[in-house]
């Protein structure tokens, strides 16, 4: 559960401001869209192969860029 600690004086916009950093440095509402519908297992894992498959394409050319 996220919570912050407003300061004496604090004004509302301030606190708003933090509390909505402290939200997406947690990636609290990238996990809510991600949970919103339900992913059948197999789709869990071709989308896991689909960013295997772009991160390995990604090291690959920067290593073929490297050598040239």
């Amino acid at each position: 559960m996220t919570r912050i600690v407003v300061e004496q004086g604090e004004s509302f916009e301030s606190a708003l401001k933090r509390f909505k950093k402290v939200v997406q440095e947690d990636r609290i509402l990238s996990e809510v869209r991600r949970r919103r519908f339900y992913e059948k297992p197999s789709q869990i894992r071709k989308r896991q192969k689909a960013a295997k498959m772009r991160k390995s394409r990604r090291t690959t050319l920067k290593d073929m860029m490297r050598r040239y």
